[in-house]
């Protein structure tokens, strides 16, 4: 399929069932994903998906109407075959028993065992129902059980076929989209708004044309995992499948949602895709320890919207998201994903709104005096800093490096959709 021929649309294709009612969504979450834990000193702490889940039940997210629960169950490894190698199957689940490992040098060619990601008893089970939930709320979206859904502790986008990498172990995201064409999907659309290129999905869908993925990132030059530069553009087989738009350090909120907008409308229409999946790491946050990006929590929200509308305007809103990376873990992450649940179950938080009394004090008991300390540093649901939007319609300034970096990205992949990259 070349990246210009025409697909069926969406409820066309046998087997799969009609888009759900606007307004239902499915949200992934149980406690057991809290067991997805690299230890206390990591920065992927599961308090993060700990406080997202107080966060979204005190302000009565998960009891809007339409919002179901999906359980994430392990997935089978026939499951995690369709990206992962079977010796590297083996290879996590000899890291889940430690107390059995002779040496730590038997794990490391697998990217396991270092301080990246160290060994975690259990580590197979804790990684394989991240993905089960991903899978399962793509199945609920297929199946027409939900119009969108959303796995806050998904987006494990850095994980390889063979390979453990940047605090990931297996790749929902890619197995999530690898199911969904096996089991008939048209064209999956992938974008990726992590601070982090999204490497691992871009490379097991590298030479896959039914699916494009849109990375939008710090750039490699300067922050891990080195890659998704505009020339990155798909395999032999599936030209123009992958999209990277790098971004240089200390790009602010304005330059962030102008890349963003200058690009993924043109291309959402012209890809044409019959199913979103987007990933939000909440470390483009401009207090991130890990990243160099300056975005504010009512830019992130600005960008969640905007999906949300290009999925109901393209794919009769289709649409799963996922979480990814954040690792302000106590003031940050929770807020961010909280503005992402309810984006995807209805009207988007205000900014300006207090957060629940009843989440303060609930996080009071989990986090003690210090960490109440750091919480208390965002008391609202945004940072109180005002969007000041420049759109790409306003005109293109050579002299802004965000700009440069935007229109060396559309020249890049805006042709291989017939789209004129000097056009508005």
């Amino acid at each position: 399929m070349s990246a210009l021929e025409p697909i069926d649309r969406p409820g066309d294709a046998a087997g799969r069932g009609t888009p759900a009612p606007a307004g239902t969504a499915g949200v992934v979450w149980d406690p057991s994903l809290l067991a997805y834990d690299f230890g206390p000193m990591h920065p992927m702490a599961p308090i993060r998906l700990h406080l997202t889940a107080l966060l979204a039940r005190t302000a009565g997210l998960l009891d809007r109407p339409g919002v179901q629960l999906i359980a994430p169950q392990v997935a089978e490894d026939a499951q995690l075959a369709l990206v992962h190698e079977p010796e590297y199957l083996e290879a996590v689940r000899r890291a889940s028993r430690p107390e059995e490992l002779s040496s730590r040098d038997e794990l490391i060619a697998f990217g396991i065992g270092g301080d990246d990601v160290p060994a975690f008893a259990g580590m197979h089970e804790a990684s394989a129902r991240i993905v089960g939930g991903t899978l399962a709320a793509v199945d609920a979206i297929r199946a027409g059980t939900v119009r969108r859904a959303v796995n806050f502790a998904g987006g494990m986008h850095h994980a390889k076929p063979s390979r453990a990498a940047g605090f990931c172990v297996y790749n929902d995201a890619a197995v999530a989209i690898a199911h969904a064409l096996a089991q008939g999907e048209e064209r999956v659309l992938y974008v990726d708004l992590d601070v982090h290129h999204g490497d691992g999905v871009e490379l097991a869908l590298w030479d896959e044309p039914r699916a494009v993925t849109l990375s939008v990132h710090e750039s490699g030059e300067h922050l891990f995992p080195g890659t998704g530069f505009v020339q990155d553009a798909g395999g032999p087989g599936a030209p123009g499948s992958a999209i990277n738009v790098p971004l240089p350090p200390r790009t602010d909120a304005s330059g962030w949602l102008r890349a963003i907008e200058a690009v993924l409308p043109p291309l959402v229409a012209a890809i044409r895709p019959t199913l979103l999946v987007t990933q939000h790491g909440a470390d483009t946050h401009r207090v991130d320890p890990l990243a160099d990006l300056r975005v504010t929590l009512e830019a992130q929200r600005e960008a969640m919207i905007l999906l949300r509308d290009l999925a109901d305007e393209h794919t009769q809103g289709r649409w799963l998201s996922l979480g990814g990376g954040g690792y302000s873990v106590i003031d940050v992450v929770p807020r961010s994903w909280a503005h992402l649940l309810a984006v995807v179950t209805g009207e988007p938080l205000d900014p300006q709104d207090p957060l629940p009394a009843a989440y303060l004090e609930g996080s009071r008991e989990l986090l003690g005096p210090m960490g109440m300390a750091e919480l208390r540093r965002g008391e609202h649901f945004g940072d109180g800093v005002p969007l000041a939007r420049r759109p790409w319609s306003a005109g293109y300034d050579p002299e802004d490096a965000v700009d440069r970096a935007v229109q060396a990205a559309r020249r890049g992949a805006f042709p291989e959709w017939g789209l004129d990259p000097y056009l508005d």
